[in-house]
């Protein structure tokens, strides 16, 4: 016997795995929010090609969606210590990378939902005892985000994006 979802409230959002048929709107989200954040100038940074490679990051990462009335809005990469797309967890921490919410529904706490639901979950991992992250120096917004849901800097740990003139700030939240 199947047993049907539960109905979400209209507005409602859940927290899910990524599917492939996500994967033209992780791209579209990812790209445009950090565009639109002025994070980069033009669709030409590098790094832009990074963003958009969904398939390489779900097959290397856990990638999750933030999905509200049957659209995805959100979306984010975990990571552990030494795995491919680790940047800087190290052993006890769960790292998240890539966090954007799709430039048309920002500001409505979809951001800080996500990050609740990495938390909850980090908290479930055996052997995890905090989540880190990296944010360039000039993401205001998300600083705000992070310091308010209790991370710190770890300045010792900010590190420069090679061949860039990028600072990354490194949050940590112990659990």
């Amino acid at each position: 016997m199947n047993t049907p979802f539960p109905k979400r409230a209209p507005g409602e959002v859940a927290i899910r795995p990524v599917r492939p048929e996500d994967y033209d709107d992780v791209r579209r989200i990812t790209r445009g929010a950090y565009l639109e954040a002025g994070y980069f100038a033009d669709e030409g940074h590098p790094y832009m090609a990074i963003l958009s490679d969904v398939e390489h990051r779900a097959a290397h990462a856990e990638v999750w969606v933030a999905e509200q009335d049957g659209n995805v809005v959100g979306s984010v990469a975990l990571t552990l210590e030494g795995q491919r797309y680790t940047d800087i967890a190290v052993a006890g921490e769960l790292e998240f990378r890539m966090l954007a919410v799709d430039p048309a529904v920002q500001r409505a706490g979809i951001g800080r939902r996500m990050v609740e639901r990495i938390v909850d979950h980090a908290r479930t991992l055996p052997g995890i005892e905090a989540v880190s992250l990296t944010s360039g120096s000039d993401m205001i917004r998300a600083h705000r985000l992070y310091r308010s849901m209790g991370f710190a800097r770890i300045p010792e740990r900010d590190w420069w994006v090679p061949n860039e003139d990028i600072l990354l700030w490194v949050f940590r939240l112990e659990l």
